[in-house]
């Protein structure tokens, strides 16, 4: 499943990499099983993105969502309560949309992508309050930051050992990143950025990173793709939702285009 060398995220800058966005949102009910399932079996993957966060009780499970109002059938009285403040049990009494799928656990949804398609896990929220989100201001502040992440990426990474997943780890939260690099140099990480090309790039350079993933208006009109590519990195753009979007993304030079749905590669030859 996926293309030639899809899972190397080291290979060259070519034609981009398709990443299937929670498992192509636009398509499935996101960050399930079934999702990762639909996503591999699709010979145009070549890899899949899923969304990290704990729960009350300190398991990691797969959702993009801070509450459960947006993506669940939970009642009224739940919806908004933050996903850290419940426990898996309670977490495992909903279903994800229309649909009939629980909110997984990691190591399920692990479980369902096979080794050959490389996963990115974006790390979401550790468990606790008062993260800053983007990049941190100086060595302290990120020795804090990164402290308050640790726990919660041990776990993470403890759960990644177990399978033979090559996995690029990522995150809007310059804590997390440094949590993961303390964890393991070693680590394919990638900061997520949507405001500056400048972050993006002194992040990578910051964490030894293996890619930058901006947002798609980051990219366009400006240096950044070539700007990353000159300092050694991949960049893996997000979020193409149709054909035109990934014209744009796969015109600026892009190495990965992150996607709602696999049809956007309608948008460039195979």
């Amino acid at each position: 499943m996926g293309r030639e060398d899809s899972a190397d995220e080291s290979a060259p800058s070519g034609e981009p990499q398709l990443i299937a966005h929670r498992g192509y949102a636009a398509e499935n009910p996101e960050n399930t099983v079934d999702a990762m399932r639909t996503a591999a079996n699709d010979d145009r993957t070549d890899a899949i993105e899923i969304d990290a966060r704990a729960t009350r009780d300190d398991r990691v499970v797969v959702f993009h969502d801070d509450d459960l109002s947006r993506l669940t059938d939970a009642p009224s009285a739940v919806p908004d309560t933050p996903i850290r403040q419940l426990s898996y049990a309670e977490l495992s009494e909903y279903t994800v949309g229309d649909s009939d799928e629980a909110i997984p656990l990691l190591a399920d949804a692990l479980a369902a992508i096979p080794e050959s398609l490389t996963v990115n896990i974006e790390l979401k929220q550790p468990g606790c309050e008062g993260l800053q989100f983007g990049a941190v201001d100086d060595d302290e502040a990120r020795t804090a930051a990164a402290a308050r992440w640790r726990p919660f990426v041990d776990r993470v990474l403890d759960i990644a050992a177990d399978t033979g997943h090559e996995i690029l780890y990522s995150s809007f939260y310059e804590g997390a990143l440094a949590a993961t690099n303390n964890a393991d140099s070693g680590l394919a990480v990638a900061p997520i950025v949507a405001d500056s090309a400048a972050t993006a790039v002194a992040l990578a350079d910051r964490y030894g990173a293996t890619a930058v993933h901006p947002s798609i208006d980051l990219v366009v009109d400006t240096d950044l793709v070539a700007t990353a590519h000159d300092a050694g990195y991949r960049v893996n753009a997000w979020t193409a939702t149709n054909p035109a979007d990934a014209t744009v993304l796969a015109t600026a030079g892009v190495d990965g285009i992150i996607a709602d749905t696999p049809a956007v590669i309608a948008a460039y030859p195979l």
